[in-house]
């Protein structure tokens, strides 16, 4: 199934979660710091295992940095 990610389509595998698309995309081993909206609603890290990506989807992945 095809979602969009930041403004990039994207190919994920039928089932995918939100916890699963963070994990592919390495943003964070344990998702520290990464703060996610599926179609524009954010989705707590409580729920990122128990929610479901559909087809045409969008989500925004914001990752803190440090710096200075």
């Amino acid at each position: 199934m095809k979602v969009i990610v930041n403004g990039r389509e994207r190919e994920l595998a039928e089932g995918a979660t939100v916890a699963g698309l963070i994990e592919q995309l390495r943003e964070s081993p344990d998702g520290r710091g990464v703060a996610v909206a599926v179609d524009a609603e954010v989705v707590p890290r409580s729920r990122w295992d128990s929610t479901p990506l559909t087809e045409g989807q969008r989500v925004e992945l914001v990752a803190a940095i440090q710096g200075g």
